[in-house]
């Protein structure tokens, strides 16, 4: 076990400061000439009808920034110092590589045992709370005291927070961020482009007894989380696990020890989002939009599209929807054969209307059609154009004749179509061009 001194040592090195820290910040990109290769799109706005983000004004972004607060940052200093604590100022922020979030203000990697605090360790921690023993109740006492601890110092570095106005946007075919747990919180117009987000792992996962009747683990980091955002557009993204994907972790207490929460989770009355080009990859809940059954403030809001993006190897929540309207087109799914753990790509969830067309799913004989979308009291499902291995699949009629006897039928009526939209793809013709364009590094093609 870790001595009780480490992270008093891991603390000094966390909070070091001084002239390396200073030298590593950002400063604007004038000052930093890039090589010119990759084409720069950092004042690209939204096109006029892409999607629910180009309503109510649209979505511009950063665009109007002066030179004085266009940057290149390189390191997780410059990037906080860009970000500049969420303002609302017209920033332009280009990551140039890949910047770790797991680092000390010197650049130095941080790992678990640096971040914990007052004597945590996994092991205490599953002997205090083995269920055999503890029981169903909540964790509390020295070691969940420890947990938190030891979990409020890794959030303080990865946790970064995009201000309104804002475009955060790669300068290369593999920019991006690892470990960090993006948050658009409370701000809008917006947008997250052209980067590689990975890794959004979590080091201190708490043990919920009473989660799903059988306990699991929960992690506290989404790789990106609009929370009350509006205007946003994320285009040509690619998300996933990185090196430490979930099913590589150990089972605990006979559930999987989860490190990673959701990809982009779209919550807490955020509205008016597009998702394009995007590659969502190796994952179990990818998107969640709505975060509760009770949430009735998200009602008229939760107002997103998702068009021309690629789930691949994604167990669950592609998306998920509470109380949304939602338009999902021309995305691409792919089940591997390997996978023995899906469980389902569309959630139709209480209060929302789903528009889902001219998407191809693609699956191992052990996926039927009947598995592609789950309901949980949702009411409006319209489906058209897409196909399923090849063929035309009638989603909604599927649903409803394989599911009647555990959830009420679904309806094709939703109150509203989708107005805004770019030209909607045969669903063929769709799958080809998402799998040769989505996600990080080809936004310029």
């Amino acid at each position: 076990m870790r001595s009780a001194l480490r992270p008093r040592r891991a603390g000094a090195r966390i909070a070091l400061a001084g002239a390396l820290a200073a030298a590593l910040t950002a400063v604007p990109a004038s000052a930093q000439p890039e090589s010119g290769r990759y084409p720069d799109l950092s004042r690209e706005v939204l096109a006029a009808d892409d999607g629910w983000a180009a309503a109510e004004g649209g979505t511009t972004g950063g665009s109007a920034a002066d030179a004085a607060h266009v940057y290149t940052v390189r390191t997780r200093a410059g990037l906080v110092r860009a970000l500049d604590g969420g303002s609302d100022v017209p920033k332009i922020i280009r990551i140039a590589g890949v910047i770790d979030a797991n680092t000390d203000d010197a650049g130095r990697p941080l790992s678990c045992a640096d971040y914990a605090a007052d004597g945590y360790s996994v092991a205490d921690y599953l002997d205090a709370y083995d269920p055999r023993v503890w029981g169903a109740a909540k964790p509390s006492g020295p070691q969940e005291e420890a947990r938190r601890a030891s979990a409020a110092r890794q959030a303080e570095r990865v946790t970064l927070t995009v201000g309104s106005n804002t475009t955060l946007i790669g300068t290369g075919p593999h920019s991006g961020l690892r470990g960090a747990a993006l948050r658009i919180e409370d701000a809008r117009n917006v947008i997250v482009r052209d980067l590689e987000l990975s890794d959004a792992y979590d080091c201190f996962p708490v043990w919920q007894p009473n989660s799903g009747g059988l306990g699991d683990w929960k992690s506290a980091y989404d790789t990106l989380w609009l929370r009350g955002a509006r205007n946003v557009w994320v285009d040509h993204v690619t998300f996933d696990d990185g090196r430490r994907p979930d099913s590589a972790e150990p089972v605990y207490f006979g559930r999987n020890f989860l490190r990673h929460d959701g990809l982009l989770d779209i919550t807490n009355g955020s509205d008016l989002v597009t998702v394009s080009w995007s590659r969502f990859e190796g994952h179990d809940k990818a998107m969640l939009i709505g975060n509760g059954d009770g949430v009735v403030t998200d009602r008229g809001k939760l107002r997103v599209t998702l068009h021309h993006n690629e789930f691949a190897d994604v167990v669950q929540r592609a998306p998920r929807v509470r109380f949304g309207q939602v338009h999902v087109y021309n995305n691409r799914y792919v089940v591997p054969e390997d996978a023995h753990d899906y469980r389902y790509s569309i959630g139709v969830s209480t209060e929302s209307a789903l528009v889902v067309e001219n998407n191809a799913f693609t699956t191992p004989a052990h996926v039927e059609a009947a598995d592609l979308v789950k309901s949980w009291n949702g009411s409006a499902l319209l489906a058209r154009g897409n196909v399923f291995n090849g063929y035309p699949v009638d989603l909604l009629t599927i649903y409803n004749a394989y599911n009647s006897g555990s959830e009420r039928d679904l309806t094709d009526q939703v109150d509203r179509l989708p107005e805004l939209h770019g030209p909607i793809e045969d669903a063929a013709e769709a799958d080809r061009a998402v799998a040769r364009q989505a996600g990080a590094g080809r936004a310029a093609r």
